[in-house]
Parts: structure tokens; C-alpha cells; sequence
């Protein structure tokens, strides 16, 4: 407990925010200006101390600190309590209340002993604090806090980071420096960073994080590394977030001495047993493990003749009688390689709905490729009504840009949790799957691959923090506006300037849209580079795997260009509610920004636009690029009011995407060009460059891949 005392202590006599770098967040808690002030925060006057209403807990005391933090900063004041305050006493208070639930909260304007109060009131002290972090929002956005009637609950139980964080600081997939999570140094030393970063997961309700990569080690499950998970786990408690670890299956064999892994052999349940305890010991409120098993080489319950059930199972009934969870990726294709990739995720976790118990998770991403710039939502969401089925998206940009592109994928998010499965008819959104109303799931789980690092932003540049905001938002309402999360985000990150807020929010959300348009329109996709993901290579081919390559998926040639799903193709339409499927293998009824992913069409072929599908293509790629030239002249319009520092990084980072996307239209209109056999659409450049440079450039270095 000495970790603990020591980390509040540090929230309590924390310094003012540093210079304007992005380290902030959305927590600036900059000065309301003063005319705004009796409008928006003429109540923040005083903060009621401790009572019997709300004891004083670890969270309720980061609560306080926290309130006179923003309040300090936001009024300019301090907002220590004042027991003869007339007017303005805002009251922290754990009372019950059925429609709270253990995380929810409320906040309302009361008179208490003859005074206006605000009361920020839960069942639990976590929701006192998330309800604090709302409180402080509705300030730093403007909106009137005189008069609050407001009840907020989670929809989603579990809303979780997964790290995919190395032992030796590297970050697969990550684009922001090394990882926040110092290995050597703990346990005995916790950086006062994972304060910040606790109070920025709690301040979006976020309530759990998967420490180490997915594709894991064994050694995460050693006693040292037990050790040192712990005093991260001491650090983030009072901000209500569970640690979690990804568990390597073979760990039996490489830490237990066992000649196998098999979940059948009672040794390796025994082992696996008694790992969950052990972990307990040091963690109480351990949460559960993470797998990813039989996917791209890392070992599972298949190499022993042994199914997905069989595995998580097993894990599960480890750590069960400690009320943790199992959460399976379904992430997987083997050796094996099939008629079509996108189907094999279905294929192999279909036929056991019902056979997971109770503790378990199928973690399953968003499409049924790879965190594609788009592609259709996956087919399981709303086909296992009797499992428990949770939502991975990825923050980290893998295959959008990286952190220099401005792609504010709150509107990816927000697409496929409004996709409707109509697996019971009309209405039956991936959003309900994974609340869990839909086929009364109590066991809900949102998840989100981090793009957070040790770069003083986090998160590598300032726009992508907003991803990690947008993440955390929609985790706590899975049916919330990407457009309005985007406001908020802008407001508290840049500041409220009306001049500023409109132009920033709409560049967001047409970014990701122009990203897929100089990426991959029209239905493309897997078209990045090789191993990297940097950059075009649609003409990626060979190696160990046809789908590894991007000619896979593209399968241009002379007679055109498109994957086909259809019935007469993979049938992976068939995976899909009738209803829903049938229109994706309906030319009539596809949406065409689908249209490449389940149908494969000649060049000539007539979109509703009535080009050609190739001036099409060639259009959708200038108008991702001039898009990006429309940010850049927003963004340098704007330089009254953002700092400079931060104006000119962004700058810089614009400049970089402008260059790229032309990059990504040209090589890949050179390419496909080179099928077609077509001429430009009149007004079309031709490519700067010829194929073979396009073709001729190799990046060992790329960021991302270190493991």
C-alpha cells in the first residue's frame, strides 16, 4: 500500500500543467474566460468535505483532488471546502440508487441545508468519480452548470485498452515512442505518468487495460513480472481500472516444466490453476487473461487436436472462482490457408455458440480482415446469441496513416456499431450486440488496441488523441454521435473559439473518408505495404502466404478488378443474416462503398455515378488527396487560435499526409492502370512516377514492427 499512499500523494500537490505540448489531453482545465463564468461555473465556489455520505476512500479522495484540480484551473480559484458558503457547494455522495448500477451516476442541483448544491452521487465511488470527470466537461465545454438534472450509466461492462506493449519497451503497431510501461524499473519504481494516464482512461470510462502484447511471453507470467504488474495495479486502482495480462498458451511448457500444452491434460489445467492464484495473491482484482491462440503462428489448442472451446475453458475455469474473465480473440485463420480469409473467423467460432462458459469473451474485431480503412462489420455480431461476444477496434492507426495522418476514426467506429446484423430483424445493431441487449448478454466488453507511447502527446500527434477520447466515449454509450464526441474533444483540447470549432470538427469528420478514398475506395482493401503497412503496395505478392499479399484481395487483371463474395464467388455473403447478405450479392443493393469487397466487376462497369468503374477508382483516389489539401488550408487559417507549438506540429504532420496520399493515388493508379489498359478521366494527372519507382521503394525501417 506504500505504492498507493505515494501515487495519491502525488495527485494531491501536482503541479499546474505544463507548456502546450499535448501532454494535457482533454484535461486541460484552462481558464473559463470571465465573461462566461457566471453562465458556466458561477456554482463552483466550494467543495463540500468529507462525510458520512461519502466516505474518504482512495477514489473519492482522487474525486476531490480532481474537482479542485479542473476548478482551480477552469474559475481561476480554489475550490477548497468552505463550510459557510452560502451559495455554490458542490457534494461528493455514495448513496444507493437502482438505476445506478455499480458504475453510474447523477448529478443535480439540490438545495442541502439551505443551500444550492450540486450533488455528484453513486452506489459506488468510482461513479463518483466518473461523474466529477462529467462535471468538469460540462464546464470546460460551456454548458450551464446551474441547474443539473443529469444521470449517465455505462452500457458496456468492460471497456478495456489492449497494450500491445514488449517487455523491452517496443510497441507493435505503435506509433508514438516506447512503452509507457517501464519493465526494468518497476517494481520499485512507478513513473508518475501512469497517474496521468489513469486519470485520462478514468476521466472517458475506461475501466480496464491489457498490459503486453497479444502476441505475448510467457516470462509476463513469471513472479517477477507478477511483481511488477501488481504496482501498476496498486497505481490504477483508484481510478477504477483492472489490470489484465495476455497469456501465452504454451506457457506451460516454456515457464511450467510441462512437456505440453494441451487443455485436457489435467497437468496443464493444474498449472493454469495455479498461476490464477498466484496472480490473485498479488492482485486481488486481477481481471482475467487475454489470448490470442492458433493466429499468425503463436501456439494454442488446435496444435493438439483441441478447439477454441476447449482452450478458454480451461483458462476459464482457472480464473473463475476469482471472478475473472477469458476474453478469446477470434482473430484467427491457420495454416490452412482457405477459399476466402474473411470467412474463417466465422467458420471456426460459429459452430460453438453455447459451448463457452459463462466467463468468457469472443473478442472479435471490427471487420473480418484487419482493421481495413473500411470494411463491412463482421459477420459473427449477431450470429452467437449464446455467447458472449465484445468489440475490438483498433486506436493505433496500423493501416491508416500512422500518427501523421489526420484520421479521426470516430466515424469507423461509429459505422460498424450502427451497422444493422438483423439478426432479429430490423434494428438489430452491432451496438446491441455488444451492449448486450440485443440477445441479453450481462458479460459486454468493448476494446480498443492503444496508440498510446512515451512521446510527450501520447499518442503521436494531437488529432489522434481524439481517437483515444472517441474510444472511451462510445465504450461507455456504444450508440453515441461521433460527431458530438468530436465537438467536445475539440473544445476541451484546442479551446471553445467558434471560428476554431466548426472547421476543425468538420475536417475530422471527413477525414477518414478522404483516407479510404487515396487508400483503398470503393470496397479495396489489404493494399498497404508489406510487413510495415506503410504506404501503397498493391502489387505486394508471394512469400509464405497468398493472404498475405495484396493481390489477394485486389485480384485486378485485364477483365477487372474486385473480390468475389458473392454465391457464385467465396459465398461469404452467406455468413450474414439473409437479408443482409443478399444485398451485399445484389449489385442493385450494395452500397458502393462495399462494392469492391464482394464483387469482383470489370473495368467498364457502370457506377451509380455513371462513370466507368475505373474513373471511378481514379476519381475516389484525387478526391482523398484534395480533401487533405482542404485540411491543410484550414488547418493554417487557424493559427490565431491554436498555440503555435501545437499549430505548427500539426502543420508539419499535414504537410506529410498531403505528400503520402499522393503517393498512395499515384502508385496505385499506376498499378491498376497497368490492368485497366484505360485512359485517365479528362482533368486526371497522370502519376509522377513511374511503376517501377513506385514498385522500387523499401522501408526496413518502419515504425511499429519491434517485438
Amino acid at each position: 500500500m506504500r505504492v498507493l499512499a505515494l501515487i495519491l500523494g502525488l495527485v494531491l500537490i501536482a503541479p499546474a500543467a505544463r507548456a502546450e505540448d499535448g501532454y494535457d489531453l482533454w484535461l486541460r482545465y484552462r481558464p473559463v474566460e470571465a465573461s462566461a463564468r457566471p453562465a458556466y461555473a458561477a456554482r463552483a465556489a466550494a467543495i463540500a468535505p468529507p462525510g458520512s455520505s461519502a466516505p474518504d476512500t482512495p477514489t473519492l479522495k482522487v474525486a476531490r483532488a480532481e474537482l479542485e484540480r479542473g476548478l482551480t484551473g477552469l474559475v481561476g480559484k480554489p475550490a477548497s471546502a468552505a463550510a459557510g458558503a452560502r451559495d455554490g457547494v458542490i457534494q461528493l455522495a455514495v448513496a444507493p440508487a437502482k438505476d445506478l448500477g455499480d458504475e453510474g451516476f447523477r448529478i443535480r442541483t439540490l438545495a442541502v441545508n439551505g443551500r444550492k448544491t450540486t450533488v455528484i452521487s453513486a452506489n459506488r465511488d468510482i461513479g463518483v468519480l466518473y461523474g466529477v470527470f462529467r462535471y468538469l466537461e460540462l464546464i470546460q465545454t460551456r454548458r450551464p452548470v446551474d441547474s443539473l438534472d443529469l444521470t449517465s450509466v455505462p452500457k458496456v461492462k468492460l471497456r478495456m485498452l489492449n497494450h500491445w506493449d514488449n517487455l523491452n519497451r517496443t510497441v507493435e503497431r505503435g506509433y508514438s515512442g516506447q512503452s509507457i510501461f517501464d519493465w526494468w524499473r518497476l517494481p520499485g519504481h512507478v513513473d508518475a505518468r501512469m497517474v496521468d494516464y489513469a486519470r485520462a482512461n478514468a476521466s472517458i470510462g475506461v475501466n480496464g487495460t491489457v498490459l503486453n502484447n497479444v502476441n505475448a511471453k510467457a516470462d509476463s507470467l513469471t513472479p517477477a513480472y507478477i511483481a511488477k504488474a501488481a504496482a501498476l495495479a496498486d497505481t490504477f486502482r483508484p481510478y477504477g481500472i483492472r489490470v489484465y495480462l495476455s497469456a501465452r498458451f504454451s506457457a506451460p511448457i516454456e515457464i511450467g516444466g510441462l512437456k505440453t500444452a494441451d487443455p485436457t491434460d489435467p497437468a496443464v489445467a493444474a498449472f493454469w490453476k495455479a498461476k490464477a492464484n498466484e496472480i490473485y495473491r498479488a492482485i486481488p482484482d486481477f481481471g482475467g487473461f487475454l489470448v490470442k491462440a492458433n493466429s499468425e503462428g503463436q501456439p494454442g489448442p488446435q496444435d493438439y487436436g483441441r478447439t477454441h472451446v476447449d482452450g478458454a475453458n480451461m483458462l476459464a475455469d482457472a480464473v473463475g472462482p476469482h471472478g475473472g474473465v477469458v476474453i478469446w480473440r477470434a482473430f484467427v485463420y491457420s495454416h490452412e490457408q482457405p477459399d476466402d480469409r474473411a470467412k474463417q473467423g466465422y467458420s471456426e467460432f460459429k459452430p460453438f455458440d453455447g459451448q463457452f462458459r459463462d466467463n468468457v469473451v469472443i473478442q472479435v474485431k471490427n471487420g473480418a480482415i484487419d482493421f481495413q480503412p473500411r470494411e463491412p462489420f463482421h459477420p459473427l455480431f449477431g450470429a452467437m446469441p449464446k455467447s458472449n461476444l465484445g468489440m475490438e477496434f483498433q486506436i493505433t492507426k496500423e493501416y491508416l496513416g500512422f500518427s501523421t495522418h489526420l484520421v479521426y476514426l470516430g466515424p469507423l467506429f461509429e459505422e460498424t456499431l450502427r451497422a444493422d446484423t438483423m439478426a432479429h430483424g430490423k434494428g438489430s445493431t452491432v451496438a446491441k450486440v455488444v451492449d448486450g441487449t440485443l440477445d441479453d448478454r450481462k458479460l459486454t466488453v468493448m476494446a480498443g488496441v492503444a496508440n498510446i507511447g512515451s512521446d510527450r502527446n501520447w499518442s503521436g500527434s494531437q488529432f489522434d488523441q481524439a481517437n483515444w477520447y472517441a474510444f472511451g466515449r462510445l465504450a461507455w454509450d456504444p450508440e453515441a454521435s461521433a460527431r458530438d464526441i468530436a465537438i467536445d474533444w475539440t473544445k476541451m483540447t484546442f479551446g471553445d473559439e467558434p471560428r476554431l470549432v466548426k472547421p476543425v470538427v468538420d475536417m475530422m469528420m471527413g477525414s477518414r473518408e478522404a483516407a479510404v478514398d487515396y487508400m483503398t475506395p470503393l470496397g479495396l482493401h489489404h493494399q498497404m505495404g508489406e510487413g510495415h503497412h506503410y504506404g501503397p503496395g498493391p502489387w505486394v505478392s508471394g512469400g509464405p502466404r497468398a493472404d498475405w499479399t495484396s493481390v489477394y484481395y485486389a485480384k485486378a487483371g485485364p477483365d477487372g478488378i474486385g473480390f468475389d463474395r458473392t454465391p457464385s464467388g467465396s459465398n461469404a455473403t452467406a455468413q450474414y443474416a439473409p437479408a443482409v447478405g443478399a444485398c451485399f450479392a445484389d449489385l442493385k443493393c450494395v452500397d458502393e462503398k462495399d462494392l469492391l469487397w464482394f464483387h469482383h466487376l470489370p473495368w467498364d462497369y457502370r457506377l451509380k455515378s455513371g462513370d466507368t468503374l475505373w474513373d471511378g477508382m481514379v476519381k475516389h483516389y484525387g478526391r482523398g488527396v484534395a480533401y487533405v489539401d482542404g485540411m491543410e488550408k484550414t488547418w493554417a487559417g487557424l493559427a490565431p487560435y491554436v498555440d503555435a507549438r501545437r499549430h505548427k506540429e500539426v502543420a508539419d504532420y499535414l504537410k506529410i499526409q498531403r505528400d503520402e496520399a499522393q503517393w498512395w493515388r499515384d502508385a496505385s493508379v499506376a498499378w491498376f492502370g497497368s490492368f485497366s489498359k484505360r485512359p485517365l478521366p479528362p482533368g486526371e494527372k497522370a502519376p509522377a512516377r513511374s511503376l517501377e519507382y513506385y514498385e522500387s521503394l523499401k522501408f526496413p525501417w518502419a515504425p511499429g514492427n519491434g517485438q
